[in-house]
């Protein structure tokens, strides 16, 4: 796992709109496996070449929810980080990520209410140039008051 800048947290106090964190992974066909056996999400189209030779895609593709789990690391190690809470989180899947490609999430403050450390943040996964999830998450961040 690549990440642009340190993880840790960043305090709601010290938050501004525009600040962005990402991260580069490529998905492996054994987080493909794990990811199935712990989510016990074991259709074919992720996990059996032959089956998903006939399916739209041709190929075997990620899990929608193991790329979408990506936004989740930047959010929990970087974006705000530790000690962030999810409130609620949008996804759009666009396009299939497969076996070795490199996915590029990127998570940006969109919107701050500092009074109840609400951050809203614009979420997306890119492979290259093209977008292959968008979201959108709302957080509590961690704030120094409750330290």
């Amino acid at each position: 796992m690549k990440n642009s800048i340190q993880k840790g947290t960043i305090c709601v106090e010290d938050l501004e709109i525009g600040m962005s964190r990402m991260l580069e992974r490529t998905i492996t066909q054994n987080d493909i496996q794990l990811f199935s056996i712990v989510s016990g999400d074991q259709n074919p189209v992720h996990l059996d070449k032959e089956y998903a030779k006939q399916t739209i895609f041709g190929r075997r593709i990620a899990h929608g929810m193991l790329t979408a789990s990506l936004i989740s690391a930047v959010i929990a190690e970087q974006l705000p980080g530790h000690g962030t809470v999810y409130l609620s989180q949008t996804l759009k899947f666009m396009r299939p990520v497969h076996p070795g490609q490199l996915v590029t999430t990127t998570v940006l403050v969109s919107h701050l209410e500092y009074s109840n450390r609400r951050v809203t943040l614009n979420c997306k996964c890119e492979v290259g140039e093209k977008v292959v999830l968008a979201g959108e998450a709302l957080v509590l961040a961690p704030s120094r008051k409750f330290d």
